[in-house]
């Protein structure tokens, strides 16, 4: 479907300028050609809430789908690996590195923390590589243990921390 410029379209970017919208409000994929390689870092979390049992059954690794865990751990990684598969627009990036981690929590309430560092050498961001990677580990995670606990919730998906390229570091509460 193709939006005619002007209904409803926002501003139409300066040339050059950093959208993935072009000049006839069309959806397209920004051009980093001129950006410059550097060391780019993002870390996003977000957390599963379950009931307590649930949790006891993940940590003693006593569901009969298996080892939750390592499961998760290894789809969100390579769920960040195909993120340009996956949303419209991103750019396939060459990773250098992608650490995931799912910690058992149960202050305030039972569940587990799961937090993506993914690191690259490129002209532009890896937010949503660390955002899939957390998001797929997560729906993994419901997706093994929905059989003893449906009423599972996804929640507080969130970059934490971005550095590298024009912004600079940027570290969210």
């Amino acid at each position: 479907m193709v939006v005619e410029p002007g209904r409803g379209q926002p501003s139409q970017p300066d040339s050059g300028a950093l959208s993935h919208v072009d000049a006839q409000g069309r959806a397209r994929m920004v051009d980093v050609g001129d950006k410059n390689v550097s060391e780019r870092l993002a870390v996003a979390e977000g957390f599963v809430r379950m009931q307590p049992q649930t949790l006891d059954l993940i940590r003693d690794n006593a569901l009969s789908k298996g080892d939750v865990l390592t499961t998760a751990q290894l789809a969100g990684v390579m769920a960040a690996k195909r993120t340009h598969e996956l949303i419209p627009l991103c750019h396939p990036l060459a990773l250098t590195n992608v650490e995931l981690e799912l910690a058992p929590e149960t202050d305030p309430e039972p569940g587990l923390r799961i937090t993506a560092s993914v690191r690259c050498k490129g002209r532009t961001g890896v937010e949503m590589e660390a955002l899939t990677a957390v998001s797929v580990a997560a729906l993994t995670v419901y997706d093994m243990a929905k059989a003893v606990d449906r009423g599972m919730r996804i929640e507080q998906l969130r970059l934490r921390h971005k550095s590298g390229g024009r912004s600079g570091t940027v570290d969210l509460p």
